[in-house]
């Protein structure tokens, strides 16, 4: 279940995988940026560990360092990126009827992902 996987972006872990919840442990490089994306059957929970992570939730972007969290309701378009010199930990808690990678909606992603 630890098995590293790697992204354009950086990689991530699953720490622990349950009935309705799944927590990564998600590593994003500098200059990492994730796709603008949405889930329709889960909401995540992002605590930064490591660094400063620019979070962007609809039209509000957020500047989140180290001990602080914030929440991404379903279906609402994010995107997480590390603007930095230094590498981005978070932990992501994913709450939701489906829990699989299928359920990301790609808006825009500059690694041209589909």
């Amino acid at each position: 279940m630890n098995e590293k996987i790697q992204k354009p972006w950086g990689s991530y872990q699953i720490l622990e995988k349950g009935k309705n919840h799944l927590v990564k442990n998600i590593f994003v490089k500098p200059g990492g940026i994730l796709s603008l994306q949405s889930h329709k059957y889960r909401s995540e929970h992002w605590v930064v560990v490591k660094g400063t992570a620019t979070v962007t939730i609809e039209k509000e972007i957020n500047n989140l360092k180290s001990n602080e969290s914030i929440f991404i309701p379903k279906s609402a378009k994010h995107r997480l990126a590390n603007n930095n010199k230094e590498d981005l930990i978070i932990i992501e808690v994913q709450f939701g009827d489906r829990l699989q990678e299928e359920d990301i909606i790609r808006y825009e992603d500059i690694y041209n992902r589909k």
